[in-house]
């Protein structure tokens, strides 16, 4: 395929399907946008450290063939206001695995969301965030190191759906009257409408999916989290769905919470996974004082939303926050956390989201060893007290040190 501005590199091959290491050559083409605000900043301290962990791990016979393609600011240059080109869609179709920096959504029109919007177009159903602590994090919590679950949020169906009605709109009206009139509900006049749709089909993929993955790394749980107590045909259903998948297309590997005590005594079967749930809002709370209790959890989507930055600010915040957004046929890692325009070009903020997110996209590709490397280095550099401003001032007698040259540190540690 042909691009206007996107430049496939030579030296590089496609990956040629998801979720299968031999689908991935030595030198994968991986897409990356390099993103609004502070996105170039950590997207260049972030692929150094990535290139020096590949290059370290593999001694040179694998490498990460690198190619810019293009959304948020930066494309608008480009391709004439236009904020999200078709031809970036078309990219990441062809070369399946990509990472981006935080990108800002323009006001007054357009996309709701630039990052709800690749999502939604590419369906990458997925949105998984990874959180623990990292040995010299400064933490809120007395025990950090309890913390280390895996949350699989619903990314393309709930409110985030899009389908609201603003107040005194006709279609709101239109909709206002159907609901009194034909279905008995009560509301206020004047209210903004809005739907929010959860179906099997989009709850049983993201379990299934999540089952995959625990099956895989021999996680020991699964938490369904949910407002089904009030929701119920909506969160409730999630709830329910979820425990199908479970019962029906992983008998064998699975067993509920009440099983395990009913017929185990509490003591988990070998090979067995729990699954069990919990209402959204005791979550919060369970996360605070007994977060050992939790492994992965499962949940729609304004919950995850909630829930994995809650949890991440526990363990550090979302400036060190990994995430990925996963379908059947495209992956796209990314930084949890915004632009912070204020800090653009100044060299300044920490890159360990989106260098941990790279972190979760070598371990997506199979590559485990550089991504075990660039851990163990980022810790050695934390033991060093060498970091960025946000932890400088929560760190007794650190030294400060810019964007680039924490990335250099890291490079060096990768070293020792």
């Amino acid at each position: 395929m042909s691009y206007q501005h996107i430049v496939v590199p030579a030296e590089g091959e496609k990956i040629t399907c998801l979720g299968d290491p031999k689908c991935v050559p030595d030198h994968p083409i991986i897409a990356f946008i390099e993103g609004d605000g502070i996105g170039r900043d950590i997207m260049n301290a972030s692929r150094r450290i990535w290139d020096a962990a590949v290059e370290k791990a593999y001694g040179g016979q694998r490498k990460i063939a690198w190619m810019e393609i293009y959304a948020g600011e930066k494309a608008a240059r480009l391709y004439d206001g236009d904020y999200m080109p078709s031809e970036t869609f078309d990219a990441l179709r062809e070369f399946l695995v990509g990472i981006k920096g935080p990108l800002t959504t323009p006001v007054g029109g357009g996309f709701r969301s630039l990052n709800v919007t690749l999502r939604q177009e590419l369906d990458l159903y997925a949105c998984v965030r990874p959180v623990k602590w990292y040995r010299g994090v400064p933490s809120p919590l007395r025990h950090p190191e309890d913390i280390d679950v895996v949350i699989f949020r619903e990314n393309t169906e709930d409110v985030y759906a899009g389908i609201e009605y603003a107040a005194g709109t006709p279609e709101n009206e239109k909709l206002a009257r159907f609901l009194r009139e034909e279905l008995g509900a009560q509301f206020f006049e004047g209210s903004g409408l809005g739907v929010k749709p959860i179906s099997a089909f989009g709850t049983k993929r993201l379990m299934r999916f999540a089952l995959r993955y625990a099956l895989e790394r021999g996680r020991s749980s699964i938490t369904i989290v949910h407002k089904g107590n009030i929701q119920k045909f909506t969160e409730g259903a999630f709830r329910n769905w979820c425990y199908e998948v479970a019962r029906e297309e992983f008998p064998e590997q699975t067993i509920t919470e009440d099983e395990l005590w009913d017929q185990y005594g509490g003591q988990v079967p070998e090979g067995k996974i729990v699954i069990k749930d919990r209402i959204a809002d005791i979550m919060f709370q369970h996360m605070l004082l007994r977060p050992k209790e939790f492994d992965v959890i499962v949940t729609p989507n304004l919950n995850g939303d909630y829930l994995s930055d809650a949890v991440a600010a526990e363990v550090g915040g979302v400036g060190i926050a990994p995430g990925g957004n996963i379908g059947d046929h495209v992956a796209l890692f990314e930084a949890t956390h915004g632009t912070a325009p204020k800090y653009t070009d100044l060299d300044k903020v920490n890159p360990g989201s989106l260098m941990f997110s790279g972190v979760t996209m070598l371990e997506f590709l199979g590559w485990n060893e550089a991504a075990e490397l660039i851990t163990a280095a980022y810790e050695k550099t934390l033991a060093q007290k060498i970091v960025t401003y946000d932890f400088a001032r929560q760190m007794p007698d650190a030294t400060e040190v810019s964007t680039s040259m924490f990335a250099s540190t890291v490079i060096q540690n990768m070293d020792a």
